[in-house]
């Protein structure tokens, strides 16, 4: 691979789990948090982001050293938890799929004044002409790039134009008024959890660029990857602080839209609708190749139909969403999920790093091990929290 193509599919790794991380439901819950919160959402904003940087270093270098797929190395550790492993990431992946459709949806609603469920279908259908292509990986990577600093583009201009307390917000950064651990841990949940710590890492690996040689670039890519979802996520906050330190209440049916509403009119509220079009957009593709990705070694018939599984994957999200609505508790279980399937992951990957016959004569870094282990512990202990909620909420 000539240096033109591996800078394209570093770029397109990393934009894919960033732009996997930024969907309707990231906005949504940064927008309503941020309401919630005022200036003290940066302190949550923070520590959510240095341990998703934790995370995904360690699950990103690992993957790439040992060669292998994050079911592969579940698998070497102890046979059968590949599949468990899978099949959590597969439901999660689904559930927020179709949260990913109906965002598109109402991304295209909010643009051109369609019906839900026509602007659903064209959502499921955009996925699925990208995934028709010989070329999808690639085309994919374009995508992913493209709609990512558009996003990044459009949010900076609302965030700018709002004009907000930034001093207020930095000093919360780093000396927080009050602390809130469940909005860290959707936080983190939100931004590594579930398929998205495995998206990048997962396409680096079907492009070849694995082992110990290729780990400068590995970091690269993964920091950028979570560089851009943190701007995204920080331009966001301002945006919304702006607005609601103004006094003005967000509707909190759709509280997102209605912060760029109230901050840059009818202009504002279109460009909501393309951020949150290409949010949901790249979302829908994240979700759907890495939820196949897992599948791929596990079942022969998937990685010879990988497309096909993948367009399979797409159209069953988007008819569940025209069909059934938006099934709610089915995105409550996979959000509690998610909270729980990080630590698991997370715990699995730490364990190979210290096993030769997975990772070969690879050192991995000390520092990352430790706190790759407090991240663990920490969101286990969270999504555990999530559960006993869950199961409340299902008596």
């Amino acid at each position: 691979m000539d240096k033109k193509s591996n800078l394209s599919v570093l770029l397109g790794a990393a934009f894919l789990m960033a732009t996997s991380a930024i969907g309707p439901g990231f906005m949504t819950q940064t927008a309503v948090f941020t309401k919630d919160m005022g200036p003290t959402f940066a302190f949550v904003i923070l520590i959510s982001v240095i341990m998703s940087f934790v995370a995904q270093l360690n699950v990103w270098r690992i993957l790439a050293v040992s060669k292998m797929r994050g079911q592969d190395v579940a698998n070497s550790i102890l046979p059968g938890l590949g599949y468990l492993i899978t099949f959590l990431v597969c439901l999660g992946g689904l559930a927020f799929n179709i949260g990913n459709v109906g965002g598109a949806a109402l991304g295209f609603q909010v643009l051109f004044d369609i019906d839900l469920k026509l602007a659903a279908i064209i959502s499921g259908a955009v996925g699925v002409i990208i995934f028709s292509f010989k070329s999808a990986s690639k085309l994919m990577d374009k995508l992913t790039q493209v709609l990512g600093a558009l996003m990044i583009l459009l949010i900076g201009y609302v965030a700018f134009s709002t004009n907000p307390p930034v001093g207020a917000a930095v000093k919360e950064t780093f000396v927080p008024s009050s602390v809130n651990l469940m909005a860290i841990i959707t936080l983190i949940g939100g931004t590594v959890g579930g398929y998205i710590i495995f998206s990048g890492g997962h396409r680096l690996i079907d492009a070849g660029i694995v082992g110990e040689e290729n780990l400068k670039e590995v970091n690269k890519s993964a920091m950028l990857g979570m560089g851009v979802a943190t701007v995204v996520r920080i331009f966001l906050f301002l945006a919304v602080l702006g607005v609601v330190t103004l006094g003005n209440e967000l509707d909190p049916g759709n509280p997102a839209a209605d912060a760029f509403k109230i901050a840059a009119g009818v202009v504002g509220y279109k460009i909501f609708g393309l951020v949150f079009l290409a949010a949901a957009l790249t979302s829908i593709v994240g979700a759907a190749y890495t939820s196949v990705s897992f599948l791929k070694t596990l079942f022969k018939v998937v990685a010879k139909y990988e497309n096909l599984f993948i367009i399979g994957f797409i159209v069953t999200s988007t008819l569940i969403l025209i069909f059934l609505g938006k099934p709610v508790k089915l995105l409550i279980l996979a959000g509690s999920l998610n909270g729980i399937i990080l630590p698991i992951t997370l715990a699995i990957t730490l364990i190979a790093s210290k096993k030769s016959s997975i990772v070969g004569s690879y050192k991995h870094s000390n520092i990352l091990f430790y706190l790759g282990w407090i991240v663990v512990i920490v969101t286990a202990y969270i999504g555990v929290q999530s559960l006993s909620s869950l199961t409340k909420l299902f008596a």
